[in-house]
């Protein structure tokens, strides 16, 4: 294994951690850890986007630039991910079974949507 992916490994291993704690502990009521949450959300993504430059930079990749279907696919990834979360939030918190997988599947087909909008299609 090569260290820039051990690195890499690591780092998003700790910031995924760290990011999924602080979510849970921002949106669970019983845990009443609303703001510690948020904070290690926020030190979870930073870890996560740290990860990146770091993995770009041991690769001896050139900095990535901003384009308009950069912003956008990120847009489109995150908007895929919150509608799934959402879904899945309605279906096991909320028991709102069928509302749930309905926007849990939207969710799905936008991430799914990610695919042709980067690669292409040929």
């Amino acid at each position: 294994m090569k260290k820039s992916t051990f690195v890499a490994m690591i780092l998003g291993t700790i910031g995924g951690i760290l990011f999924a704690l602080g979510m849970c502990m921002a949106l669970i009521p019983e845990w009443n850890a609303f703001r510690p949450g948020v904070i290690m959300g926020v030190i979870g993504a930073a870890v996560l986007l740290l990860m990146v430059f770091v993995w770009r930079k041991m690769e001896n990749k050139a900095p990535m630039r901003l384009s308009g279907k950069t912003i956008g696919a990120s847009l489109i990834g995150v908007l895929g991910a919150l509608l799934l979360g959402v879904g899945m939030c309605l279906t096991m918190v909320w028991s709102n079974m069928l509302l749930g997988i309905v926007i849990g599947i939207v969710g799905i087909v936008v991430l799914l949507c990610l695919i042709p909008f980067v690669k292409g299609l040929q």
